[in-house]
This record gives structure tokens, C-alpha cells and sequence, in this order.
């Protein structure tokens, strides 16, 4: 007889404790094979996918689209053959009982992100018709499961339009889809909702009803990333006494030399490359900067490495990337990882230990065409760099009036690791290596 193994929320690292379930990848009744991921789920990190250890027939799925589920919580429950379709992961056993000697296998976070050429139409058994070959070893039906009732499966596929539909109101069960096979659109949800809206009254003729308009706006939750963003930034307000200070700088001799090093070959540097390897030597002339007060706020404890964060603007947002080390590497292996990273939180393809750990952080949001900032810090970091976009501007240049371009450079910094005194001197050598970026040499 087949054995019912439930599979619960392991824990996806970094501390996170639980995550919202953004779409399943499975239905009751499927065939499935051992480390098949079968939800997609967003943490306050990033958008992953969890295999589950198990393979044979799902039996249950514990969670609606856009619940919060918590680590240990069920996700699953597979009828397995007795002996087989067994696979447990290293990550699984670390939140339950296994001791630290369990064999790592395959890491949990970010495996069986965006696999190529997987069919959206899987294998199932007992739902009409004969059932296709299963992957693993034949189960002979599913198994019913007395801890919770089975979720209706819908047919929506996109995350997008269940939110859609959550947030306006509409029952996906009573939408008729239009798209293969009934697959319910976002264009089926808002003739739904304009439905809503327009429906004819009761004993007149059919046409539009005018609305009053609503005394209330919409409410939109704090969910995933944002609800982490706004947790942390409203610590980092209420706990770290931050102070300012600003800086113009004349950056015509730094872009100068990003156009030498560009006409030669290898990899192209970048500005914030450049500004990056500058951080990097100023916090070593000024190491109390690279620090963080700790938890109970007996002590400041200093980094010995510069883990540089730096603002990328991706899909689910604004997040801060780690460059790990960043103090070891050269200029064109920083600004080659700026790249790496950049494009990862582009596409939403970034792993969440790529987003913690930060020591620092380098803010440009000179992209956005803004001259200053003054920025909450990145708790628990003690100081951050801001860089405003570059411009030509009049400027006095060796006793002239000259046009040159012209960067204004912000600095925040948690008052309690050092005095201005300090502050001032990091942000003057900042802006004196952007003027004459052959200070470097002296300190490499």
C-alpha cells in the first residue's frame, strides 16, 4: 500500500520565516518525480521555486495563491511506494531532525528556477481516461488525506491574473476562461470586473449603472519585498541616530579615465565600478565605517571585509546586492560582478544569499536624474555612499571658469561609530579620488 510523506516549508536561509505562495506548479492527482519543484513561493528575498523530496501522487496542497505560509508549515502531501520515491533534501532535514552530519545533496534556494522546455501540462492519475506512465514507481491511486481538504485547482496559470482578481473582488471559480482548454486571462478577469461595475439593475433595462463614486481608496497590502523593505527601513529610522553630510565634486578626470580604460580591450568598467574600488580604499583609511552597532547596543563590531551592497532597481523592486570581498577584487572583477548581479535582479533570477550580508553600501541614484539623496541607512549597516548623476556645469578649474562634470556625493552614517570629524574625512577623500583618480595608486 502507498505510504502518505507530508512535505512542509523548509527553511529557505537568511533567517526568513515564512513565504507567500505565488502559484503551484502541480495539482492533485499528478505524477510526480523525486526533487520536482511543485510551488512557486516569494520571500522577503526573492521569487523561488521548492522542489519537494518525494515522488509519486499528490495527494493534497495546503495553501491558497497569495497565503503566507510558515517555515515547518504543509505543503504537500505524495503517496509514495513503500521504499521508494524517496528522496529527502540536506536543507529539509536541517529544520527538522537530522544532525549536522546530513550529506548536502543539492542546495534548496534557487534550484529549478526557470528550467527551459518544462510543459505547463503535467501527468496525472485518476482524473478521467487512463493515466500516463508515472515517473517513479507505479502507485496504484491517490491517496486520500485526512489532515486537510484538497485545493481546488483552477485553471489560471498566471500569478498576475490572481492577483488581479484577488484584489478587485472577482471569484476565479465563477470566471469562464477564454484562453486553451478554458484557461481563465487577465482580459476574462476584467470583463469580470467591468461586469461588476456595469451590471443591470433590477426590474430595468439592461445598460451601465453609474457608480457613486468611493469614499475610500484602494488598500494595497505589504507583501514579500516590500513588506521587508518597509520593515527594515522603519528600524533603521527608529533605532539609528543617521546623520548627512554632502560634497560636489568635479568628476571630468574620473570619466576620463573609464574612456582610457574602455579603448582597451577586456571588459568594459563602468562608473559605479570605478566608485565601487574608491569606496573600497576609503574604507580601509577609515575601517569604523565598515562596522555595525550590535544587537543589544553594547558594542560596534568591525568588518574585516567590505561586503559591498549597491541599489539595483529589478522586477519585484528596488534590492541591494552584495558584492562579497569586494576589497580583494580589481576594478574589472568588481565592475564584471556589478554586471553579474545587476542583471540577476533584473530578471528576478537573483538567489537571497546574494542579498544579505552587506558591510556597506554604494547608492547611485544618479540613473534616476537626481542631483542628491539623503537616504535611510541599510540597518544593521553603519554608513552609506550616495552618487547623484553626472552634468556639465560652470565650474572653477585652476583659477578659471570652465565646464566640466560635476557630481554632488552624499554620505549617511549611524552617528554612534563615529563623529563627523571621521565622516568628513572619508567623504573628502571619496571626492578627492573622483578629481584625481590617480590617488589610487598610492594606496594600491
Amino acid at each position: 500500500m502507498p505510504v502518505v510523506r507530508e512535505f512542509t516549508l523548509p527553511d529557505l536561509g537568511e533567517g526568513l520565516t515564512g513565504a507567500e505562495v505565488v502559484r503551484w506548479l502541480v495539482e492533485v492527482g499528478e505524477v510526480i518525480a523525486v526533487d520536482q519543484p511543485v510551488v512557486e513561493v516569494e520571500t522577503a528575498k526573492a521569487v523561488v521555486e521548492v522542489p519537494c523530496p518525494y515522488g509519486g501522487v499528490v495527494t493534497a496542497l495546503f495553501g491558497e495563491v497569495g497565503q503566507e505560509v510558515e517555515v515547518g508549515a504543509p505543503l504537500v502531501t505524495v503517496a509514495v511506494s513503500p521504499g521508494e520515491g524517496e528522496k529527502p533534501l540536506a536543507v529539509v532535514a536541517a529544520t527538522a531532525t537530522a544532525g549536522p552530519a546530513a550529506e548536502v545533496e543539492r542546495p534548496l534556494v534557487g534550484y529549478g528556477i526557470a528550467e527551459p522546455g518544462r510543459s505547463g501540462r503535467r501527468r496525472r492519475v485518476g482524473v478521467g481516461g487512463t493515466a500516463a506512465a508515472p515517473v517513479q514507481a507505479p502507485v496504484r491511486a491517490p491517496v486520500p488525506v485526512a489532515q486537510a481538504a484538497p485545493v481546488a485547482v483552477l485553471p489560471v496559470i498566471s500569478p498576475l491574473v490572481r492577483r488581479l482578481a484577488r484584489e478587485q473582488g472577482v471569484d476565479l471559480a465563477s470566471v469562464t476562461g477564454s484562453g486553451p482548454d478554458g484557461l481563465i486571462m487577465r482580459a476574462d478577469v476584467e470583463r469580470a470586473v467591468a461586469a461588476k461595475v456595469s451590471g443591470p439593475a433590477a426590474g430595468s433595462v439592461a445598460g451601465p449603472v453609474p457608480q457613486a463614486p468611493s469614499a475610500v481608496g484602494e488598500v494595497v497590502p505589504l507583501r514579500g519585498l516590500r513588506k521587508a523593505v518597509a520593515e527594515k527601513l522603519g528600524r533603521s529610522h527608529r533605532e539609528i541616530p543617521a546623520a548627512t553630510c554632502w560634497v560636489d565634486a568635479d568628476a571630468t578626470e574620473l570619466m576620463a579615465l573609464r574612456r582610457q580604460l574602455n579603448a582597451a580591450a577586456g571588459p568594459k568598467v563602468s562608473v559605479l565600478a570605478l566608485l565601487a574600488r574608491i569606496c573600497t580604499v576609503a574604507l580601509e583609511r577609515f575601517p569604523e565605517l565598515n562596522s555595525s552597532v550590535t544587537e543589544d547596543g553594547s558594542g560596534i563590531l568591525r568588518h574585516p571585509a567590505v561586503h559591498l551592497g549597491f541599489a539595483a532597481q529589478g522586477e519585484r523592486g528596488l534590492v541591494v546586492p552584495v558584492v562579497r570581498d569586494a576589497q580583494r577584487l580589481s576594478t574589472e572583477q568588481i565592475g564584471v560582478e556589478l554586471g553579474r548581479l545587476t542583471e540577476a535582479a533584473r530578471t528576478g533570477s537573483i538567489a537571497p544569499a546574494e542579498l544579505t550580508g552587506g558591510t556597506f553600501t554604494l547608492n547611485n541614484y544618479g540613473v534616476f536624474g537626481v542631483d542628491g539623496s539623503t537616504p535611510i541607512l541599510n540597518h544593521p549597516e553603519a554608513a552609506m555612499l550616495g552618487v547623484g548623476r553626472i552634468v556639465a556645469k560652470p565650474w572653477v578649474h585652476q583659477g578659471e571658469l570652465a565646464v566640466r562634470e560635476v557630481t554632488q556625493l552624499s554620505f549617511t552614517f549611524d552617528h554612534r561609530v563615529c563623529d563627523g570629524g571621521t565622516a568628513g574625512g572619508f567623504l573628502r577623500f571619496v571626492a578627492d579620488c573622483v578629481e584625481q583618480p590617480g590617488l589610487l595608486l598610492r594606496q594600491l
